[in-house]
């Protein structure tokens, strides 16, 4: 079906002033336009003579945005001239669409940029699915030859760098992050985490006055050789974060500090026949002794200071089974037989416990009062239960809180405990007095950190040295060998937000890219996001 030529010329090159529509067919869910160029003659692209003598033309084959869910194809008749300069070493030109497409293209230049902002986007194979759904029709490897075509952006150098590692693979393979501590844009990527090409990076962009990064030494070393004149700046979060390992090591140390000292004779028996009926029927068996055996090793392990993924490694299990021991009060606890299997009466066990407390011990009532709320259970489910009731002990002992939860409650602020937090570590630390100096501790390094107070950091050092507490101790003399940095973290406002923030938008990115991108692709995709 022929179309009116004016029409189309001013819908499909809305802006193009050099090419003329000359026919226009549509047939079959596609538009086939036929164009040629407007201009009498062209300039030669070496010497920059005009030239209107037409030497012969051929014919290129456009792809264009989709009109009306229409495939668009754009049939360009496009001229070769011959340059009249004796000189001139080009003796025929084509002539130029620069508004249209760029020469060699198959397709025009909205039509390319369309698939940059999709290739940016999702890239690969999602990208071409979403193309298909648009009408585009290109396969995932033209998006990304679109994407890696892109020039990379030149942005000037930072006067405050961010550097940070991320994970290319997570424990095998890592990468460094750029990043400007004022706009929080990326500004390069470095291909490794080792020192070298960061100082690189550093010498080849003079200017950089400060530089924010975690307390690796390769970072270190790598700013202190490209940028000897910076200042270098410690991270809080990390910090904090080494802080909270330092402590968590430190209650562990002190494991027996957190069991309650006071218990009857009696309760000793019935957790001691307790662990009997755990055990099953063999608790004097083999497996029975070599998980008692593990247990024992596990603990003691971890009360001389070593972590979880120590143990693992220095022993040769996995790091759940280490985890497991380390959870497990008792030694029962570990059996999976001890377990219990949930049950649909589980979302009624404590209306029935209230119940049962307030003095209702009819089996027969307490089912009918379940039923009345569409419960799931049996008769026989709720004798079983209000029969355990009966023989269970009137006060159970509350089981000891963990090495976690303490360190949980020194390194949070005690604003954000609730009353039952804050009266359990009132008790723990009135048992322990060592607990009760790394608390102190905790408090002191928390309020330098968060009111900035760097030049007190060595009289914390030379306080917690004092002390000689696990963990702790070589935390706060490890940060002599970087103390430099470690004060200027903790008095100036910088800090690298910033660049984690980056760190987990390339977390997305790697993500969509489900993985399997090369480094110069992922790269890309970083800078251009």
């Amino acid at each position: 079906m022929q179309a009116d030529t004016t029409f189309w010329d001013s819908l499909v090159f809305d802006g193009i002033d050099d090419v003329d529509v000359e026919g226009v067919t549509a047939a079959f869910g596609m538009v086939e336009v036929t164009a040629r160029g407007r201009a009498a003659d062209a300039t030669c692209p070496d010497c920059g003579r005009f030239s209107n003598r037409v030497h012969d033309s051929y014919q290129r084959r456009l792809k264009d945005l989709p009109l009306a869910g229409q495939s668009v194809v754009i049939h360009l008749t496009v001229r070769r001239f011959i340059c009249g300069m004796d000189n001139c070493p080009r003796r025929t030109f084509a002539e130029p669409f620069t508004q249209l497409t760029a020469p060699h293209a198959r397709f025009t230049s909205r039509f390319g940029q369309v698939l940059e902002r999709v290739g940016l986007a999702l890239t690969g194979r999602a990208g071409a699915r979403l193309a298909s759904q648009l009408g585009l029709r290109v396969g995932r490897m033209t998006l990304l030859r679109r994407v890696m075509a892109l020039p990379d952006p030149q942005p000037s150098t930072p006067r405050v760098l961010g550097v940070d590692d991320f994970a290319i693979r997570r424990g095998q393979t890592y990468s460094t992050v750029l990043t400007c501590g004022e706009t929080h844009r990326v500004v390069d990527v470095l291909r490794t985490r080792d020192s070298r090409p960061l100082a690189v990076w550093l010498a080849a962009h003079p200017g950089v006055e400060i530089i924010c990064r975690d307390r690796a030494g390769a970072y270190a070393e790598g700013a202190r050789l490209g940028a000897p004149t910076a200042v270098q700046v410690a991270d809080r979060f990390h910090l904090w974060q080494g802080l909270g390992r330092a402590v968590e090591t430190c209650v562990a140390a002190h494991r027996a500090c957190l069991d309650a000292p006071t218990r009857s004779t009696n309760e000793e028996v019935d957790s001691s026949a307790a662990g009997s009926v755990r055990v099953g029927p063999d608790p004097d068996g083999r497996r029975a002794q070599r998980k008692k055996a593990a247990h024992a090793l596990v603990h003691e392990l971890l009360a001389q200071g070593h972590s979880r993924r120590a143990i693992a490694r220095q022993l040769g299990w996995g790091l759940n089974t280490v985890l497991r021991y380390a959870r497990a009060v008792h030694w029962q606890d570990t059996l999976r037989e001890n377990r219990p299997r949930p049950t649909r009466l589980d979302p009624y066990k404590p209306y029935l416990e209230r119940r049962f407390a307030a003095g209702c011990t009819s089996v027969t009532r307490l089912h009918r009062e379940l039923l009345a709320e569409n419960a799931p259970v049996t008769y026989q489910m709720v004798r079983a239960y209000i029969a355990a009731l009966r023989v269970a002990p009137p006060q159970a002992q509350p089981p000891p809180p963990t090495v976690r939860r303490v360190t949980g409650w020194l390194t949070r602020h005690p604003t954000d405990l609730s009353e039952d937090e804050r009266a359990a570590l009132k008790d723990v630390l009135a048992r322990c007095p060592e607990l009760d100096v790394a608390a102190q501790h905790v408090r002191d390094f928390g309020d330098t950190l968060t009111n900035r107070l760097g030049p007190r950091l060595p009289a914390w050092i030379n306080a917690v040295d004092a002390s000689q507490l696990p963990g702790l101790t070589g935390f706060a003399l490890h940060m002599l060998r970087d103390l430099d940095a470690v004060t200027a973290g903790l008095t100036l406002h910088w800090s690298s937000g910033g660049t984690e923030g980056a760190v987990n938008r390339i977390k997305k990115i790697k993500r969509q890219l489900y993985g399997r991108a090369e480094f110069e692709l992922l790269r890309k995709m970083i800078l251009l996001q």
